[in-house]
């Protein structure tokens, strides 16, 4: 009696075994807890702290006016004028900077105020069960007030990186997306 036992457990054990062999030629790495696997950045999950930062990296209404003042393109110095040896390549444009109004300090103040409002709700609507229904009311509100403002161009921009059911939900219209008149 005592040998059947023996044949089962000796199964078990070689079908684990087969079962780790089988799993450490397919991976390509070491099979079991002790091979320490060397994690980057790239197989790290991305969380929804990681999406709120890029939020708050992308839609920062000073470091938009920072970084359009620090592109601004550097003088090239003076080249020989051995153009013959080498070849011309062609410089690229420019990239053209937004242009905006300057709001009186209230009105900025209330801006700022209803933009980052905007910008919470838009980055708890990446929440599960969440909308960004607020978010939409607040963009069209500093879209309505100040036109021509930093905010309103930044509100244009969340509200044209909305998911596309999120567009007919709440009929965000291509002029409240659209940021070309910034542009001039």
């Amino acid at each position: 009696m005592n040998s059947i036992w023996l044949k089962i457990a000796a199964a078990v054990v070689a079908v684990f075994i087969v079962i780790v062999v089988v799993d450490k030629f397919k991976s390509g790495e070491p099979a079991g807890p002790s091979a320490p696997r060397a994690e980057s950045s790239s197989d790290k999950p991305k969380t929804v702290y990681d999406q709120w930062q890029e939020d708050d990296d992308k839609y920062s209404v000073q470091s938009q006016t920072e970084d359009t003042q620090s592109a601004q393109p550097e003088p090239q110095p003076a080249q020989p004028t051995e153009t013959a040896t080498q070849p011309q390549t062609a410089q690229p444009a420019p990239q053209q900077q937004p242009t905006f109004e300057k709001l009186p300090f209230e009105q900025d103040l209330q801006a700022q105020k209803l933009f980052e409002h905007a910008k919470m709700e838009f980055k708890q609507s990446r929440l599960p069960m969440m909308t960004p229904a607020r978010m939409v009311k607040d963009c069209r509100e500093i879209i309505q007030r100040w036109p021509k403002s930093e905010y309103a161009f930044q509100a244009k921009r969340m509200l044209a990186d909305l998911p596309q059911r999120y567009h007919t939900m709440y009929t965000i219209t291509d002029q409240e997306k659209d940021v070309s008149s910034f542009y001039k």
